[in-house]
């Protein structure tokens, strides 16, 4: 009680002084560094799960000397500087020494490949480049065609087309309306666009997230999504900067057994997730559990039995993130309705936001107390949503926003950046939605991906997904046209079946055809009843026609939504 009492005291006492201070304070990144050295300088900032994290006024300290490096080799406003590492406290560094000098951080996601990465160099006009060993080896070749290559760990210089000079090292302070950042995104859509965040775009941001859901210097984070996406570098760094709160990173993937252990050294309070991450806890570990029986699953099938079990389900979850979780955040793609249900009945912390990386990212979005099934939330204070040309039957269209977060454009793309920016400063999100009585934000699909049925009505393959997700032995789907008929492309979850398979071939080598073919008959048999199982829950025309296997993990973006064009023709 003594925690929300002081959570409460914070929120009603500190809010009006800590948002009216701010609103003058910062107009900048490099202000808010500032405010971050007066105010948590012995604050731990950022570490490595497992290890101790260096304070904050070490964390400046080695900003400065990276900013010192840059500018001996005459890096200055404007300039653009990349990073390409995994995450790590040297991401951090590499980051706000960019900042520090007024130049335009390009960061680089870790899955771009070699073609990518020099194209993006080339058309941002890169003149320095942050980057892990192992990243540098990687794709050195490409690296190297650049003036100047720095080690983000050791500051060691890998290439350099001029030789240093001392100069002396001076903070400069940013217009609002100037460029801070350069994020090209990784769509569904595959085409990549160098989208201009400025230092008010981010800075809106940030007041709205306070507003939304604050963040104190007690708070601290486990890192699971790449710094390089807006989502994570918005919502978890920058906001421990402004907030002096402390930030724990793997030195792997986040897999099961990475990710555990993390969880019990760190116990974090906040975490930032995506729907698959979830979505894969709960359909492989805690769904079999809550039905591996007969009287469980008709325990499971009765609605109070079933929030009954979800609440010590949720308090076996929380026990696993550390046991302090206060805030779960979901974003970047649609939560399963099963899943969220889950978390909603079993009273788990979490909340669902929504955002582009065009939008810094946050347009709407909701805390833990504020929570509503299979919704974003209201639009966060300062942007305005509205829906475009709504349906009149449905209230569904378009979703369009207008608020200081939103971007100044596409890089070299002004075609490009008049197709989602209106005149009067409407951006285009391209998601299809309907806003209710009480201005609540529901989405529905990507426009790009509303399939027309054949007398005109608007299929939305996501909900049709949401149900084959729920079907036993699926890990993920997802839903395509071919030849006027809906198609399910699903990834079964038959490792199981292999690893069976895989033994029976050592030991009985003489039936090794036979029990092939007893795994494929499994596997038809599968598809056979998914189809049913769908069609008897969707409308007449969401009915699939038949489900292709696709037996490898889908091809996704750094945010885990699946590269939908990639399956457009299989």
């Amino acid at each position: 009680m003594g925690y929300e009492l002081f959570e409460l005291f914070l929120q009603t006492f500190n809010f009006v002084v800590i948002i009216s201070n701010m609103e003058h304070k910062f107009t900048n990144l490099q202000q808010m560094l500032q405010h971050n050295l007066k105010n948590y300088a012995t604050k731990d900032s950022y570490g490595f799960a497992g290890k101790k994290a260096i304070t904050y006024q070490e964390y400046h300290n080695k900003v400065a000397s990276y900013a010192a490096l840059l500018a001996s080799y005459g890096i200055q406003k404007e300039d653009k500087v990349a990073l390409l590492s995994p995450n790590s406290p040297q991401w951090c560094m590499g980051y706000y020494s960019a900042i520090y000098l007024g130049a335009i951080v390009v960061p680089l996601l870790n899955e771009f490949s070699e073609h990518e990465i020099d194209n993006i160099l080339e058309h941002s006009e890169t003149k320095a480049i942050f980057v892990s060993q192992r990243f540098f080896e990687k794709h050195k070749d490409v690296l190297q065609k650049y003036p100047l290559v720095v080690d983000v760990d050791t500051l060691e210089v890998y290439k350099a087309d001029n030789a240093p000079v001392e100069k002396q090292l001076k903070m400069y302070f940013s217009k609002p309306d100037d460029i801070a950042v350069i994020i090209y995104t990784s769509g569904t859509t595959g085409k990549s666009k160098g989208v201009m965040l400025t230092h008010k775009n981010l800075i809106s941001q940030l007041k709205q997230l306070f507003i939304l859901q604050p963040v104190h210097s007690y708070d601290v984070y486990l890192s699971v999504l790449p710094l390089s996406h807006v989502l994570e570098a918005s919502l978890c760094f920058l906001y421990s900067i402004m907030r002096g709160a402390s930030i724990y990173f793997l030195r792997k993937p986040p897999t099961a057994s990475v990710l555990l252990p993390a969880l019990k050294q760190v116990r974090p309070s906040i975490m930032l997730t995506v729907p698959l991450i979830i979505e894969k806890i709960f359909n492989s570990k805690i769904y079999p559990e809550l039905t591996k029986t007969p009287l469980l699953r008709t325990l499971y099938s009765i609605p109070f039995m079933r929030k009954v079990m979800h609440k010590k389900a949720c308090a076996q979850l929380m026990e696993t993130f550390g046991g302090r979780i206060r805030f779960f955040g979901i974003g970047g793609a649609k939560l399963d309705k099963t899943v969220e249900r889950f978390l909603l009945e079993g009273g788990f912390p979490y909340a669902i936001g929504y955002g582009l990386t065009e939008t810094a990212p946050l347009l709407a979005g909701a805390n833990p107390s504020m929570v509503r099934l299979q919704s974003t939330g209201p639009a966060v204070e300062g942007v305005t949503l509205k829906i475009n040309n709504p349906d009149p039957r449905t209230g569904e269209g378009e979703i369009w926003a207008k608020g200081d977060n939103v971007m100044k454009g596409y890089y070299k793309e002004p075609e490009l950046t008049k197709e989602v920016l209106t005149e009067d400063g409407w951006f285009k999100t391209g998601d299809i939605g309907f806003i209710d009585k009480k201005n609540i934000l529901f989405i529905k699909s990507r426009l790009k991906n509303v399939i027309i049925s054949s007398n005109g009505e608007n299929i939305y393959p996501e909900d049709i997904e949401s149900v084959i997700n729920s079907f036993k032995g699926v890990l993920e789907s997802i839903v395509v046209e071919k030849k006027g008929k809906l198609v399910a492309l699903v990834n079964f979850n038959i490792d199981e079946m292999e690893k069976q398979y895989e033994q029976l071939k050592e030991n009985v080598s003489n039936r090794v055809d036979e029990i092939k073919d007893e795994l494929d008959t499994r596997v038809e048999k599968l598809k056979s009843e998914l189809v049913e199982y769908v069609n008897s829950r969707v409308s007449k025309s969401s009915k699939i026609a038949y489900v292709i296997h696709i037996k490898a993990e889908f091809d996704k973006t750094p945010t885990s939504k699946i590269k939908r064009y990639k399956y457009a023709f299989v």
